[in-house]
């Protein structure tokens, strides 16, 4: 068999051949799988180089031109020649390391709170002083989180007449930059819901909105937000007819509220708006005062669908990144944007980059890629120590030999963790007592992290009997990657509720790795993984069967906002500020 190879080839491909023929019992058919590594091992540089490989009675020839060598190998970086593994999200991070954000609106309007609350930090400077006094160019950051940069803008207030120019020839100057990381990602443009009488809409705001309707600023996309909706509900509340709200349930009155506000806004808000940006610049309703957390999150949920459809992939992963508002975002972001899960389940159905591996470097990759999604404040980079990556593998080695719950069953990921908490905070000394981690932090117990990955799973279903012996030893592979990945972002989910955004201490890691290994919840999603396996064929593992699975238990225990909001009200007052030894 000789074929020409009329592409660019690279390590990351998938390369195999769809082979069809007759046999004296019927049609038979089978898919060979070429290693782009073996031909980059194999092939010496030159103008034509053909690769050679025998699969069974097949001889397989394949054609390349060009230099195979010279690009490719500089990927290799060990002697046995195995090519490096990165996490994905270096990549996404080099190319775009910040959500670069323009935030307009007037003084008083409630920016500085809004970034505050949507990025999880305490101090984001917004411009406040005078007019003209803060360049819009200028770039506020945060220690506390390095993953967004905002640029303010006063607005377009009465007698400021300059300013429209000025954001407008920001946003230009944006578009033209080449790179990604430089680009202006989203625009926020906030408005105070206006009281009975007041403007919503200045000239300067009419004309800007009907720039955008136009086309005359590009995709890049901009979400009105009208803030203070705490504030709009307190008027409501205190305008209602009380006669009329006699003998209604408290539940039954809040819906009222709810939907006065509601027309009030359609009123006051959204028919302004739409008759100058007509369907060009969708509105958003937040507060950051009370519980309101929805709001935010339907804030931020519109803004990274709009980055991902107007700006790409990669700035809408920082999108994801950046915000602190919502866990169950986080989750989202690591399935639908191809961070932690799909791209190294291809890599296990394929073998490279993970062959040649040992369990424990592909866990590596794993285990950093899901820590940079969520993004905690963690400048002493615990979360990606040798010591929490040993905590997490021999937690899964544990849990593997342990009791096992009811699969039939689904415990509430909140309430169940919450009750753990507060059974670990009431047997400690005193509010300063340590964390006791049943579990080692120094040696890695788990033996099975030092075995090579050798082959994948699909290559031995293709190349083997379904009943080969040899398909069994991938099975407990596939399996604790699953295990690996779903506990490692449970935990993670454990310390948003315990540690907030706060700066991390090893006491908050520990305290979130204690109340989920001694939870319900960790027997439960291993017996869940444990028994899709016993009830899938070795085609369904082998296939998207097992990826669907993992993506199903982890959107079946994510939280939201509000869930967050509520469950810390619950926890018990501990200590987490001082820190303390791993063991």
């Amino acid at each position: 068999m000789y074929f020409v190879l009329h592409r660019k080839l690279s390590l990351e491909d998938t390369l195999s051949l769809h082979v069809r023929y007759k046999t004296w019992y019927g049609n038979k058919h089978e898919d060979i799988v070429v290693e782009p590594a073996d031909i980059f091992q194999k092939c010496n540089a030159g103008e034509r180089q053909e690769y050679n490989m025998v699969h069974k009675k097949i001889t397989i020839v394949v054609e390349l031109s060009g230099n195979p060598t010279t690009e490719q190998t500089e990927q290799f970086v060990s002697s046995d020649e195995s090519p490096e593994l990165l996490p994905t999200t270096d990549e996404i991070f080099r190319k775009c390391p910040q959500f670069r954000i323009l935030v307009i609106g007037k003084t008083g309007v409630g920016k500085s709170s809004l970034i505050n609350h949507a990025f999880g930090v305490q101090n984001a400077t917004a411009s406040h002083d005078k007019p003209g006094e803060v360049s819009i160019d200028h770039e506020f950051t945060s220690l506390q989180n390095k993953r967004f940069v905002l640029h303010d803008s006063k607005g377009f207030e009465p007698g400021e007449k300059d300013n429209l120019k000025v954001v407008r020839d920001f946003i230009d100057r944006r578009r033209a930059m080449p790179d990604l990381k430089n680009k202006l990602h989203a625009i926020w443009l906030c408005f105070e819901i206006p009281r009975a009488g007041g403007r919503l809409l200045e000239t300067g705001v009419e004309q800007f909105l009907t720039s955008k309707h136009k086309g005359e600023l590009g995709n890049i996309p901009i979400i009105a937000v009208f803030t203070k909706y705490d504030t709009l509900l307190d008027r409501v509340e205190r305008t209602l007819d009380k006669p009329s709200i006699k003998g209604l349930s408290k539940e039954a009155i809040q819906d009222l509220i709810k939907k006065h506000a509601e027309d009030k806004l359609q009123e006051v808000c959204v028919a302004p708006l739409e008759k100058f940006a007509k369907s060009a610049v969708p509105h958003v309703t937040v507060s950051t005062n009370g519980n309101h957390e929805e709001t935010l999150t339907h804030l931020i949920k519109t803004t990274e669908e709009l980055v991902h459809n107007h700006v790409g992939a990669d700035a809408s992963v920082m999108t994801s990144v950046a915000q602190r508002v919502d866990p169950g975002l986080k989750i989202k972001a690591s399935i639908d944007l191809h961070v932690c899960v799909s791209e190294y389940w291809k890599a296990l159905a394929s073998s490279i980059p993970f062959k040649k591996r040992s369990m424990w470097d592909c866990l590596h990759v794993l285990h950093t890629d899901i820590v940079n999604v969520w993004n905690f404040q963690d400048p002493h980079g615990y979360l990606c120590s040798p010591e929490f990556r040993t905590l997490m593998t021999n937690m899964v080695n544990e849990l593997d030999v342990g009791p096992t719950a009811d699969s039939n069953k689904t415990l509430s990921f909140g309430l169940t963790i919450v009750g753990t908490i507060a059974t670990i905070v009431s047997a400690l000394s005193g509010p300063a007592a340590p964390i006791v981690v049943p579990i080692a932090a120094s040696v890695v117990i788990a033996s099975w992290v030092y075995e090579v990955y050798e082959e994948s799973y699909v290559l031995l279903l293709i190349l083997h009997r379904e009943n080969d012996d040899r398909s069994l030893l991938s099975r407990p592979a596939l399996q604790r990657f699953m295990k690996y990945i779903i506990d490692l972002t449970l935990v993670l989910q454990t310390l948003v509720l315990v540690a907030g955004n706060q700066e991390l201490s090893r006491k908050a890691i520990k305290l979130a790795v204690k109340s989920y290994h001694e939870s319900p919840m960790s027997g439960e999603v291993h017996n869940r993984i444990q028994e899709h396996d016993r009830q899938s064929t070795p085609w369904q593992r082998a296939n998207r069967d097992s990826l669907d699975q993992l993506v199903a238990l982890l959107q079946s225990y994510d939280i939201s906002a509000e869930e967050v909001s509520s469950l810390r009200g619950r926890l018990p007052d501990v200590d987490l500020s001082s820190d303390e030894p791993w063991g």
